[in-house]
């Protein structure tokens, strides 16, 4: 390993500065100091020491060695919530852990996410390098983390209670799913929007435009997706997956993702000027639409029919929607809607599958 030389007494000064914020960053966010071991958590429970590591390691956090000091007085109660839904709601010990995973997951991706938000913003407003913007982040997360924390409490309980309606909407549905007892419980319009071109368009940008770029696309197309009725299910890379409690509003979805995410590309996408303008727009997209039942777990959607609108999205043409034939079907009575019905093609692992085009007939 190469020297690195003697600390300074700047650097020295700098480390410590830096290890005293993050000692009031812990005081601020984790509700006082760390004074508990794991053991003393799984004693005060009364629960073994393994399902107190295995606790930490769900909400994906390291755990330290049983006897280290190194839980506060919050995360005793955090392990003391988790085990009463357990004793005192009587959940089976499988669906904490998946509560919890859940938790830890989101919880993971939102923290990074609104943090290198930050430090963006830090960095572009006060024009600092990453490391300063960074250590600028830091001095001010103890003052914006209670109102993170306030709209993150809002915007899951807003949740929850859309969740709540949509079940009450379909409960019909969900207590007599028809003959076929084996079908999958949710009917939902399931679809992707896939950037067009995405390794090309993005190749030579710095961090700042493929920042704003990929950025773009993900706001853009939330807009669209919300704006038009559905729900944004993931972002996965360059693509969206999106879901709509019917076809027609999945069908309103697809189109408007097809038309907004295309209109102000630049014509000259090769040249690294033109790489950056599209950084700054938005890009066409492929998308693919397929109505059907599906199976919703962890935030997801499972099913063929989740497939097969994978499948159709690869084969579509840039601004264009494909949905399968069952779909159009469904669709046919639309009078706002133009199907043309194209030539079948061989899908791996699907087999012969004739797509239709779906666009707008206003």
């Amino acid at each position: 390993m190469p020297d690195e030389g003697p600390t300074t007494p700047h650097d020295a000064a700098e480390r410590a500065a830096v290890e005293s914020t993050v000692e009031e960053i812990d005081a601020a966010l984790l509700g006082g100091p760390r004074t508990h071991s794991a053991q003393d958590l799984a004693d005060r429970a009364d629960i073994g020491l393994d399902v107190v590591r295995g606790f930490w390691s769900t909400l994906g956090l390291p755990h330290a060695d049983a006897d280290d000091d190194v839980y506060t007085e919050s995360d005793a109660q955090a392990v003391d919530r988790a085990v009463g839904l357990v004793r005192d709601s009587g959940l089976d010990l499988r669906t904490v852990i998946t509560l919890t995973r859940a938790l830890g997951h989101t919880s993971d991706r939102l923290a990074l996410w609104q943090v290198e938000a930050l430090v963006e913003d830090m960095s572009t407003r006060y024009e600092l390098d990453d490391a300063t913007a960074r250590l600028l982040v830091l001095d001010r997360l103890a003052e914006l983390a209670p109102i993170l924390e306030a709209q993150l409490l809002h915007s899951y309980r807003r949740q929850l209670a859309a969740i709540a309606g949509r079940y009450a909407a379909e409960f019909a549905e969900l207590g007599d799913p028809g003959p076929d007892r084996t079908a999958l419980p949710l009917a939902r319009a399931v679809g992707f929007a896939d950037m067009v071109s995405f390794t090309r368009r993005t190749a030579g940008l710095g961090s700042t435009d493929l920042s704003q770029f990929v950025q773009r696309f993900e706001t853009a197309a939330r807009d669209v997706v919300t704006a038009a009725g559905g729900r944004v299910v993931k972002t996965i890379g360059d693509a969206v997956l999106f879901v709509a409690d019917d076809a027609a509003t999945g069908a309103r979805v697809a189109i408007g993702l097809a038309d907004a995410l295309g209109r102000e590309l630049d014509s000259d996408v090769v040249r690294l000027a033109g790489l950056a303008d599209g950084a700054r727009g938005v890009t066409p997209v492929r998308v693919g639409l397929v109505w059907g039942r599906v199976l919703s777990r962890f935030g997801d959607v499972f099913g063929p029919t989740v497939n097969l609108a994978a499948r159709l999205t690869d084969i579509a043409e840039p601004s264009t929607v494909l949905v399968d034939t069952e779909t159009a079907r469904v669709l046919a009575g639309d009078p706002g809607l133009v199907l043309e019905h194209l030539e079948p093609v061989e899908l791996h692992g699907l087999g012969l599958v004739q797509p239709v085009r779906l666009s707008s007939g206003v």
